[in-house]
């Protein structure tokens, strides 16, 4: 194999690995506002339509179960969008990222999520989890082939994320 070659590959194989990160970024940033009303249809996008996603370990098998096919997927989520509100704040951060591109249509990653939400009960939750994510190039698009959750730790917290009070700042003299 020709030196160029080589590069070529290694280049495609880094732009593979950013569009791996991105669709899963997007997907939490989705998640983020999954809520009353919500538009599904952009969330769906990034599975392909035989996906699996399912949670692991005593507390996520339990609590979420094993769901096999878009529409299954779909049917989990869509328990969200309908009223009440089940979160009044939910915002995903991801940490410890780790890409490996195994071919051109084949990629796995992991990632390590912390999870902060206010539910709309006031009740509030920090949980960390450990996600295994594996990825299907299709249509020229890397999407969400089998999403595996594991729970890492889930605390209550005592009050909401989001303060109303005022940010303190220095005043002006």
């Amino acid at each position: 194999m020709s030196e160029l070659e080589q590069l070529r590959q290694r280049v495609n194989a880094l732009e593979a690995a950013k569009e791996v990160s991105a669709c899963l970024h997007e997907y939490m940033q989705l998640c983020d506002y999954l809520n009353e009303g919500f538009d599904l249809d952009p969330l769906m996008a990034l599975f392909t339509e035989d996906a699996v996603w399912e949670g692991k370990g005593k507390r996520y098998a339990a609590t979420f179960g094993r769901r096999e096919g878009r529409d299954a997927i779909r049917s989990m989520f869509d328990k969200y969008t309908q009223p009440p509100a089940h979160f009044a704040l939910n915002v995903h951060f991801l940490t410890s990222e780790k890409v490996e591109v195994r071919s051109e249509s084949e990629a796995e990653g992991t990632w390590v999520l912390l999870q902060t939400a206010t539910f709309a009960d006031g009740r509030s939750q920090l949980s960390s989890a450990l996600l295994n994510v594996q990825f299907r190039r299709e249509g020229g698009r890397w999407k969400i082939a089998h999403f595996c959750t594991t729970s890492r730790f889930n605390r209550p917290v005592q009050t909401p994320w989001d303060n109303p009070q005022p940010l303190p700042v220095p005043e002006e003299e």
